[in-house]
Formats: C-alpha cells, structure tokens, sequence
C-alpha cells in the first residue's frame, strides 16, 4: 500500500472512531490535508507566528514548550503516533503564538489549514462535532494536569505520565520529561531509581 494513503487511513481511523464517514466526507476531508516529513529538532511553530494548522502525528514526537526571560524551556505538551497538536489559542484567534512546536525525533505529519479546517465545519456538521470531541480531550488533559502540578507528587506526576505516553519514557531525555514535569533531570533520575527498586 502506498504510504501516503496508508496515513491518512490512519487519520480516518482517528477521527471515524467518534462517528462513521460517507464516501464524500472522507474524500473531502483526505484532499485537504497535506503530508508533511520533519526533521528532528524541526520546528513546524515558532514563537511569534500565528499557528495556522491543526496537527496529527502520524509517527515520531512533537513538542510544545514555552522559554521564560532567562531562557529556561518549559515542556507544556508531547503529541507522539496518533494525537494531535496545535496552539489553539493562536489557531483560532489568529493571534501571534508564545510557543514553539518542535519535533522530538523524525516525524511524519498531517496538516490542514485554519480555511480548510472551517470549510468542514461549515459544510459537514459531523466534523465540527469530532473536532469539538478532539478539542475538548486536549482541555480535560490540560485540566488533568494544572490540578496535578497543583496537587501530585512528582511520583505521581510521573507514574500519570508513564500512563499517558507508554511509549515515550524510552524514547525521550531524562531532560525533556523533567522539564514536562516540572521538576529537575537529577530528580527524575532518583524516581526511575526507587521505582526500579520497588519493582
């Protein structure tokens, strides 16, 4: 199977999985989004731009992080195989981002554009309520994690991000999943250490 037509089958199984497509739907909705290939350390966001795509990870790792006056990175979001990232604020107020989206490893994606995005809305209801469904899962993770950062211990925090990416505690830099939970690379290390013995 040709691999472009295989991601996006990908996409429709993501996106089907809250409500079945026609024929016309789904032809409509694969001629608008493009296929893109990003390198690591990539950036498809900086900061300043407005975003302007919706994004779904076909394979690979992508970032969100915001950088404070000193320069220190702060990790808000991983988007790994099958999840979708974007900064919504900037996407639909069409406003200048305060984040970076960057890929962690060699990425496939799938775009579409805000114009296209609304044309589904406007045209195919049953794509306004799906991405609704995406948008309002993003939201609840966010909530789920300002009351954790509230709340948790890092152990916690860590052990909820062990559930949330299985996949991306091998994957990533000790550095890269401390600065997402807020805490520093030594400290991380100490808590794969007790688990480690635990076990």
């Amino acid at each position: 199977m040709h691999e472009g037509i295989k991601n996006k089958e990908l996409l429709l199984a993501n996106i089907s999985s809250a409500f079945s497509l026609t024929d016309k739907e789904i032809e409509e909705l694969i001629s608008l989004f493009a296929e893109r290939k990003i390198k690591r350390r990539g950036f498809i966001l900086h900061q300043g731009d407005v975003c302007r795509h919706f994004t779904f990870v076909i394979s690979g790792c992508l970032k969100m992080y915001a950088i404070d006056p000193s320069g220190k990175e702060f990790n808000l979001e991983f988007a790994a195989e099958n999840e979708w990232i974007s900064d919504l604020n900037s996407f639909y107020a069409e406003k200048p981002t305060t984040v970076y989206i960057e890929a962690m490893e060699p990425s496939v994606i799938l775009q579409i554009a805000r114009p296209d995005l609304i044309h589904l809305y406007s045209n195919y209801p049953k794509f306004n309520s799906t991405f609704r469904i995406i948008i309002e899962r993003k939201y609840m993770e966010l909530q789920n994690r300002v009351l954790q950062n509230i709340s948790a211990t890092a152990e916690e925090r860590y052990s909820n991000f062990l559930h949330q990416f299985p996949t991306l505690a091998s994957r990533l830099p000790n550095t890269q999943i401390a600065s997402y939970l807020g805490i520093t690379s030594e400290f991380l290390s100490k808590i794969r250490k007790d688990l480690a013995h635990k076990r």
